[in-house]
This record gives C-alpha cells, sequence and structure tokens, in this order.
C-alpha cells in the first residue's frame, strides 16, 4: 500500500489528543460492522493519509477473519498481496473465505474491496495453542527504550529540515510510539542495511489476545521500508520518491503485550529494480521473539 510522501495542501494540524483517545480511535478501526455472513465492513481511519496505511487494511482483514474462527484458535501466520491504493475517505468491505478448519488449524482468505475492486488479497491460518520443540535467535543488545527519544521530540529538534508539507504529517499525534535506537532523518549518510525500534500502544489495552495480534499485524507495517534506503543514502522525507508495500508476510510466534515495549529489528538483504526485500524481528522486553516479518516493497526514485 502506498506510503504518504506528500499532504494534500491546506490539510489541517490534528488536535491534540490524549493517549487513551488516540488508542480509542485505533480500537474503532478494528470493530468492523458485519453486512452478512463473512461479509464486513471496515471504518475509515481518523489519520490524515493520502491512500489508506496498508497496516490499517492487514489488521481489518485480519479481524474480519477472527470473527470466523473458534476463539481458541488465535492467528499466527498472514500473507498479504496488496493490488491497488485504498481511498481513505471510503469505507473497506471484507469478503472472508472459510476455505478449512481443520483438527488443530483453520484456514481463511479475505478479499478486501473497495468501490467493486479488490484492493487486498489476505490469506491467514488458526492454530489452537500447544506444546512442542522451541528455540529463537536472541534480541540484539540495544539500549532500553527508557534511554531513547521520543520520536515526535525527535522530530522537533530538526523540525527545519523537514519539508513543510510533511511536518505536519510526521508530528501529528499517534496512537503507537516509536523510539528508534538510530535515526536516520537528518542525513545522508549512507548505512548498514540494517535498524531498531522500540515501540508500543500508548494507552493500556483489553486483554484480547486476537486483538493485540491483529494490533501488532497493523504496527508490523510501520517503518519498514525505510530500512530498503539506509545503503543508499537517501529518505521518503527529504527524497523525492514513491514507496508502495508490495506484499506482507507475518508469523506470530508468542502472544505479544502491544501496550508494553517490544523491539522490532529490521534488516533488508536486497534491492534492486525499484524494488527491495524488508525483514523484521518482533522482541518482547524480556528478549521472547514474539514475530518475524517479511516485506517486498516498491522504491522508486523520482526526477
Amino acid at each position: 500500500m502506498d506510503s504518504n510522501n506528500s499532504l494534500p495542501d491546506g490539510l489541517q494540524d490534528p488536535s491534540p489528543l490524549p493517549p487513551e483517545d488516540l488508542v480509542s480511535n485505533l480500537l474503532d478501526l478494528i470493530r468492523l460492522e458485519q453486512l452478512e455472513v463473512d461479509l464486513y465492513r471496515g471504518p475509515r481511519t481518523h489519520e490524515p493519509w493520502v491512500r489508506v496505511f496498508g497496516g490499517q487494511v492487514i489488521a481489518q482483514a485480519l479481524a474480519s477473519a477472527c470473527e470466523t474462527v473458534d476463539k481458541a484458535r488465535l492467528p499466527h501466520s498472514l500473507h498479504t498481496y496488496f493490488m491497488r491504493p485504498g481511498d481513505p475517505e471510503s469505507p473497506i468491505v471484507y469478503q472472508v473465505f472459510r476455505d478449512r478448519d481443520g483438527f488443530s488449524f483453520s484456514f481463511r482468505r479475505v478479499v478486501a474491496i473497495q468501490r467493486g475492486k479488490p484492493i487486498l488479497n489476505l490469506a491467514t491460518s488458526f492454530h489452537a495453542e500447544e506444546e512442542g520443540l522451541a528455540h529463537q535467535f536472541e534480541m540484539p543488545d540495544v539500549p532500553p527504550p527508557e534511554d531513547l527519544e521520543n520520536e515526535m521530540d525527535f522530530f522537533n529538534h530538526f523540525i527545519d529540515q523537514i519539508p513543510e508539507k510533511k511536518r505536519r504529517f510526521l508530528l501529528r499525534p499517534r496512537p503507537i510510539e516509536f523510539r528508534f535506537i538510530d535515526n536516520e532523518l537528518i542525513t545522508r549518510d549512507k548505512k548498514p542495511p540494517h535498524k531498531s525500534a522500540w515501540f508500543r500502544v500508548v494507552a493500556p489495552l483489553p486483554d484480547n489476545p486476537s486483538l493485540q495480534r491483529c494490533l501488532l499485524a497493523y504496527a508490523s507495517d510501520m517503518s519498514l521500508l525505510s530500512v530498503l534506503l539506509r545503503p543508499h543514502g537517501v529518505h521518503w522525507v527529504k527524497d523525492k520518491m514513491q514507496e508502495a508495500s508490495l506484499d506482507h508476510a507475518l508469523w506470530i510466534h508468542e502472544n505479544p503485550r502491544m501496550d508494553d515495549w517490544l523491539l522490532y529489528h529490521q534488516d533488508s538483504p536486497w534491492t534492486g529494480g525499484s524494488r527491495g526485500l524488508a525483514r523484521g524481528l518482533i522482541f518482547d522486553r524480556n528478549g521472547l521473539l514474539i514475530a518475524s516479518v517479511a516485506q517486498e516493497g516498491l522504491i522508486r526514485l523520482l526526477d
């Protein structure tokens, strides 16, 4: 799904909202209206996107699939393809297909439709929890979130270096807070193709495992494409370019707690032909590997 590289002229700065209201708006985005059996409609976003944020469509599609599965089974993987940009001014309809309910796994497909055309296909698998062999990668050694600056405070330090059109978007209040270990906004220095950031939802959430996983799916699409740019000394804030998620895969290994800090470690093994592959590992504060992410994106430089 296309990222918001430019805002329409005349966009007003959003009014400040307390964290609880920001999170309430985010939760409202995941609450779908059932139109018919296996047919749902997602509400419009409060965020000032020019095109619908890909994480929103993923989260709403996953939420619609969750409505059709036994609550004892939780989504553990999803694979999506973005086909068309979504219009944030129009609701999105989600058609769920119940492909299979097996002994311990359930499979669902979801088509997100806007104005009669599909904008996203999602396939997801659900699993009843069970015991088994276990191992994982170790979490990178990084500073704790308390030692890092809030992303909004960082942007404010260098406000004069951010194009005016993009200031209002970057400084808007958000329901998910990021704290980057190495924020590359103000430099065009070439850097290795990896980075890490802590993130969390800014107010307490209900103890609902399916909801927590839908919110993890939403957040997993945030900031991921920027790791593709680091070796090339370009940045979407300063350079004219077209960025878009082409596909997105998420594997959820453990139950996330989205209102506590999670570490998103990202890398990119390849870019070429105006495309690039980004990967991510998401850990909790105790070093437990919560999820793995992979995404191919469009990174097209413009004149």
